[in-house]
């Protein structure tokens, strides 16, 4: 290996495939986005360039606050759910005298391996007028009936915890995976300081957890910014276009109303808020390795 690592030419044969498939799959892509969002183009003649004019419309439109505060909403409340209830679930089974492991990690993986097409028609006729969750009120003698989709203003809160009930358990397969990669030693030792499971978790495992739970946050504010199936499927972007996110308003413009230009407008500022919301994560987390360094050559600075 030592030898290969050290001849360039293995290197550049290695890296090449993986670098020519990100040009053409994703940089090259990217780059004709903000290109053609400044043109005024039906996705068939040639662009005509427009300057700024697609972007001064969709900062002049309503909508475009809406989807952003939408995408807000959808990728805060799937970050949440899904991270405490992943963590919770992966302590749980990470104890090997309770019973059921195996059916529960199996259990709580299932959702994922559904088609979100299959999910969002099983969730849209448990949350319709007629649907069980309103039947379940009735057979409790309660008088109370929603519709909970229709409703402009909690459409979106109903469609990100679909969402979110779903994918939590390919983050939990991420958080058990790092659970086992944590020496079994460490909760040894710590058992013999005293300290109890919950206090053993939250001084070693939640720590050591960081670069699992890094992932974890790009991974659902990422897809929180992107998300766009439920919304098709669910609402259709309803009712009154509540639950557009950036990414329905670029298929709302390009595929329906021929507006590529504008909606590769969209597209462009989604891909931007991407990237920042990586480099935040990226930047909080080297700033936390960094204390952590500083701390430990204090320490060996004092010994």
């Amino acid at each position: 290996m030592k030898k290969y690592m050290g001849n360039k030419l293995a290197i550049f044969l290695f890296v090449v495939p993986a670098l020519v498939v990100f040009l053409i799959f994703d940089f090259i892509p990217i780059i004709q986005v903000f290109a053609y969002s400044f043109t005024d183009w039906n996705g068939l003649t040639i662009p005509n360039f427009t300057g700024l004019k697609n972007y001064l419309e969709l900062f002049g439109d309503r909508v475009f606050y809406t989807s952003n505060r939408n995408q807000l909403i959808f990728a805060v409340i799937i970050t949440v759910y899904q991270m405490f209830f992943a963590t919770v679930f992966a302590i749980t089974i990470s104890d090997k005298k309770m019973k059921g492991r195996k059916f529960l990690r199996v259990a709580y993986f299932i959702p994922v391996i559904l088609s979100v097409t299959v999910v969002c028609q099983l969730w849209g006729a448990i949350l319709s007028g007629e649907g069980l969750l309103n039947k379940l009120f009735e057979a409790f003698g309660s008088d109370f009936r929603q519709n909970w989709l229709g409703d402009r203003y909690k459409a979106i809160y109903v469609i990100a915890f679909v969402n979110a009930w779903q994918w939590m358990g390919y983050q939990f397969a991420l958080i058990v995976a790092g659970i086992k990669s944590i020496p079994s030693d460490y909760y040894e030792a710590a058992r013999i300081d005293g300290c109890s499971n919950v206090k053993a978790h939250m001084k070693i495992t939640i720590p050591l957890l960081a670069e699992t739970y890094k992932f974890c946050l790009i991974i659902s504010l990422t897809g929180g910014i992107k998300a766009f199936t439920e919304m098709n499927i669910l609402t259709g972007g309803g009712p009154n276009k509540s639950t557009f996110t950036l990414t329905y308003m670029m298929y709302n413009a390009a595929f329906k109303k021929s507006n590529y230009g504008y909606g590769l407008a969209a597209a462009s500022i989604m891909v931007i808020e991407c990237m920042l919301i990586m480099l935040v994560i990226n930047f909080i987390f080297r700033e936390k390795d960094q204390k952590k360094e500083e701390e430990r050559s204090r320490r060996k600075r004092s010994a």
